[in-house]
């Protein structure tokens, strides 16, 4: 029956839901009890934001480039060609900064946790901790969390500084010099700009993080399953970056 189908599906939606809200809340908790694992928090962040600079230069490089070369082509026939850093900064900081950051860091770093949980749960790696006496959700998921809180906003800079590197690059070969070019980031910009610029990638790595673990705590199926839940995590992560970006988009401009 559809009606049957559709009452499955959504008390099964609705009972992941309530488990990630579960272990979100556990996770969260945990950040302020110990033991904190700080060596197991040191290496995913070393793993989660410095393994992750060469993407995100990338990401930011080719960006700036390609904002520059289409303000400068708009701007070129109102003579406003001047105008281009501001126009390439606020909209890296504000928009395509953190949510591009957050996009590659969701492929790259969130697909990682899925996949590592994942198979320390079909190989029964958690199970034998968890005989240990080990708080699963301390060592493996508030560590990661931690990690990619701290290092989401950081990569979401550099991406931001790549970008306008980038920028200057293109709008050096239409003869604006570097004094220009900076002086035109203040006519654009406000403080508030940078807030919003670092809190998105906050919440951007939280969602990340909390999805990677969940998804990967939850596999079952072994190899295959690992590959599904790796898939999944990846899709979910970046489905809620744009649902986030928007929704923080609204309440910045109600508060501005």
């Amino acid at each position: 029956m559809p009606l049957t189908s559709i009452e499955h599906t959504v008390k099964s939606f609705l009972a992941e839901f309530q488990a990630f809200c579960v272990l979100s809340l556990r996770a969260v908790v945990r950040i302020f009890r110990r033991p904190g694992y700080y060596r197991e928090f040191v290496i995913q962040f070393d793993k989660m934001g410095v393994g992750s600079l060469f993407i995100i230069c990338l990401t930011g490089l080719f960006t700036g480039m390609v904002m520059a070369l289409q303000a400068l082509i708009q701007l070129k026939p109102f003579a406003a060609t001047s105008y281009v850093g501001g126009m390439v900064a606020v909209t890296m900081v504000k928009e395509l900064g953190p949510v591009l950051s957050s996009l590659m860091v969701a492929g790259r770093v969130g697909s990682s946790i899925t996949a590592e949980l994942g198979t320390m749960v079909v190989t029964e790696q958690v199970d034998a901790m968890r005989v240990e006496g080990t708080d699963i959700v301390s060592r493996l998921v508030t560590s990661r969390l931690k990690a990619l809180m701290l290092a989401m906003p950081m990569l979401a800079l550099v991406t931001d500084a790549v970008a306008l590197l980038g920028g200057y690059i293109i709008a050096a070969g239409y003869d604006i010099n570097l004094l220009m070019y900076w002086k035109s980031l203040p006519q654009f910009m406000v403080f508030q700009d940078l807030i919003e610029g670092v809190m998105k990638p906050f919440v951007f790595g939280t969602l990340i993080a909390l999805i990677g673990c969940y998804v990967g705590l939850s596999t079952s199926g072994g190899a295959e399953g690992v590959g599904t839940s790796a898939k999944r995590a990846v899709v979910l992560s970046s489905v809620m970056v744009l649902v986030a970006d928007f929704f923080m988009t609204k309440i910045f401009i109600v508060f501005r």
